[in-house]
């Protein structure tokens, strides 16, 4: 197993540093996000679909490759599409400015370090895959809910923010309608989700299979980047930045990440 995840790792560092020199051509950040979800989709699915023994991938390891390759696409066409007709990403925008003439240097150790991380994600989606408790269970098809819902929530919370910026007059607004009204983040929220499927599919309680508790480092860690590193606080950094009246009222009403009921 460790020989499989060393060659998805590889395979993610080379994807990153693609990324870095499509984004040094076009200086858009937001090219690297497109390819680090398309490698981890790629990723995934080669580490879904590899044999550890002689036999054939089990109808679990197509279920996952189909999932992760299913996120993979989503996501990674979605920020692809943004970066190629939206301004650069404010996050990168910032950086870029704080780093001034060292940016290319610093953005490649960043992007190094985005490839490490999706290779630590892929360990929760191969030992998922490759749980050899015979057949699908009950379990697998929780585990196959749980991320279908989060894919179709993350996707449906996407929309309705483009629909949101699309018209003229949300210029200097913050997006506060569905979703939106009930998680600040309601995309990274349901990005976490997904990630907590993966457990799902490779704990076996039985004790057959001990590698599966690894896959709780998926959604662990996915929580501690997303809240702490570099979705949530980077930016609503940006937002109080550059529309801090309305993001500080939005912010009073709405939960940071945790979706609830908005407060009067």
């Amino acid at each position: 197993m460790l020989p499989l995840w060393g060659a998805a790792a590889l395979f993610l560092f080379l994807v990153m540093t693609a990324a870095w020199l499509v984004q040094r051509r076009t200086d858009q950040g937001g090219w690297a996000d497109a390819f680090w979800s398309l490698g981890l989709g790629a990723a995934g699915i080669g580490v879904s679909l590899a044999p550890l023994n002689d036999g054939s991938p089990s109808p679990r390891q197509w279920l996952a490759a189909v999932l992760i390759g299913l996120w993979g696409l989503r996501l990674g066409l979605h920020i692809a599409a943004r970066a190629a007709h939206e301004q650069e990403d404010a996050r990168y925008a910032r950086l870029r400015e704080d780093w001034g003439a060292d940016f290319q240097t610093k953005m490649f150790g960043f992007l190094m370090l985005q490839a490490a991380a999706a290779a630590f994600l892929a360990l929760s989606i191969l030992t998922a895959a490759h749980n050899p408790t015979p057949g699908l269970t009950l379990q697998d098809g929780l585990a196959a809910l749980i991320f279908v819902s989060a894919l179709l929530g993350e996707g449906l919370a996407d929309r309705q923010l483009a629909a949101f910026k699309a018209e003229p007059a949300n210029r200097g607004r913050v997006c506060d309608t569905g979703l939106w009204a009930w998680s600040r983040h309601p995309n990274y929220f349901f990005e976490w989700l997904g990630w907590c499927a993966w457990p799902v599919f490779a704990i076996d309680f039985r004790g057959d299979w001990p590698w599966g508790w690894l896959a709780l480092t998926g959604p662990i860690y996915i929580y501690w980047l997303l809240t702490q590193v570099s979705g949530v606080p980077l930016l609503e950094a940006h937002m109080r930045r550059s529309r801090p009246d309305a993001f500080e009222a939005y912010a009073a009403s709405t939960s940071r990440f945790f979706p609830r009921p908005p407060k009067p």
